[in-house]
């Protein structure tokens, strides 16, 4: 069962059959995703567009993706400090992440939420923890996920030309390992310098 949802035609599919529902099922999927991130949110979004067609597509997944992230965002802002995740938020890596989060702010983040292979379950969960301004972090959210949907959906709007042009699946699925590339470098700069700042903080 969990296999359809990695399977983008059968996602089509779905999308379109409950198109007469409007864009309900555009937003929802996406949205749910923000909940229970082993889904494939680039299935969604190439289904969106594919459905939808690529702005309307776009608009829809982006719409879910940063309702369901702020939501998660919401919640670990509200009880991320109980007993349940207690050991979770005492974790050396989350701590440093935290305390990256609040000395950085707007850049990096907005770098991280930007890359599509990028965690974002864990940025939503850290940016919860810490002591980031609510709307700062809806902004950041607004604008990092408009550039990685867009980037995503404009890949996915015609998606059985994959199937068909092979020189055009062959630059994109170029395009993808460089995004993948340049994501996990960015990923492993900003990793580093959180070990170091924290590291500095915690000699002083």
């Amino acid at each position: 069962m969990l296999e359809q949802w990695f399977d983008v035609e059968y996602v089509i599919e779905l999308a379109e059959k409950y198109k007469a529902l409007g864009p309900f099922v555009g937003i929802l999927l996406p949205m749910i995703e923000s909940f229970l991130p082993f889904l494939p949110l680039f299935v969604f979004v190439f289904a969106n567009a594919g459905a939808y067609g690529l702005l309307k597509g776009f608009v829809l997944s982006w719409m879910g993706t940063v309702i369901g992230s702020y939501a998660v965002f919401l919640l670990v802002r509200k009880y991320g400090r109980n007993k349940m995740l207690k050991r979770l938020t005492t974790h050396s890596k989350v701590e440093k992440l935290i305390f990256w989060v609040e000395r950085n702010g707007f850049g990096p983040l907005f770098l991280l939420i930007c890359f599509p292979f990028t965690p974002s379950a864990l940025v939503n969960f850290v940016a919860g923890l810490s002591d980031l301004k609510r709307t700062h972090y809806l902004f950041i959210l607004m604008m990092g996920k408009f550039v990685m949907i867009f980037t995503i959906s404009f890949i996915g709007y015609d998606l059985r030309a994959l199937f068909t042009q092979p020189l055009r699946t062959a630059l994109l699925g170029l395009f993808i390992a460089l995004l993948w590339f340049v994501g996990k470098r960015v990923e492993a700069h900003l990793n580093a310098k959180v070990e170091k700042d924290f590291n500095e903080l915690t000699k002083k």
